[in-house]
């Protein structure tokens, strides 16, 4: 069980990191004793919502450590692959507005390191760990696991295949300009003498 499992992992891991793909998830197990619980979450990328316990307003995470691996991008050129080694000055405007642990000072976004990543997933560019959509960043103010993750990022991509799988009597209703008319079928009668 766990060797098919290992395969399909691998061959998964394999397939992300050639193609990409839309919705990207993670399927892996928590063993405990009591139970074997499959969990499935997303990965996180560049644009992915961020909020801190003691701050205002959210900010969008900004991969600095590698500039190759993406994810639910098919054009390769905004969706950056988090990893656990995104760490410092990591946000798009590197603050959550004002701090309550600073007297509602303004805030100064500082991640000094990220937990609950996935390590079975390693990108060889930066070494780094992929984030899954429950991971938390430690401030050096606010704390351990004071920043978590809003948003993963990712944003669904229709493509041609996703149209061909689609139930066409469902399609029909919500758009009927999408699909196909129905060709009329006539029947034709000939007399013969």
């Amino acid at each position: 069980m766990y060797e098919v499992y290992r395969a399909k992992m691998l061959f998964t891991v394999w397939i992300f990191s050639i193609f990409g793909f839309t919705n990207y998830r993670v399927l892996y197990t928590q063993s405990t004793q009591k139970t074997n619980n499959m969990s499935e979450k997303h990965l996180v990328c560049q644009g992915a919502v961020c909020k801190c316990n003691f701050g205002t307003t959210p900010d969008k995470l900004k991969v600095n450590t590698q500039s190759r691996r993406y994810i639910n991008d098919k054009d390769g050129k905004q969706k950056l692959t988090a990893t656990h080694v995104d760490i410092g000055s990591t946000f798009e405007k590197n603050t959550f507005g004002s701090c309550s642990k600073k007297n509602n000072t303004p805030c100064t976004a500082v991640v000094t390191q990220w937990s609950g990543y996935y390590d079975k997933i390693i990108i060889e560019d930066n070494g780094g760990m992929v984030l899954l959509e429950d991971s938390k960043a430690t401030c050096p103010i606010g704390g351990t696991d004071c920043i978590t993750i809003i948003n993963h990022g990712q944003i669904a991509e229709l493509g041609p295949k996703n149209m061909e799988k689609a139930d066409q009597d469902i399609m029909k209703e919500l758009c009927p300009i999408l699909t196909e008319p129905e060709k009329p079928q006539h029947s034709l009668t000939f007399n013969t003498r």
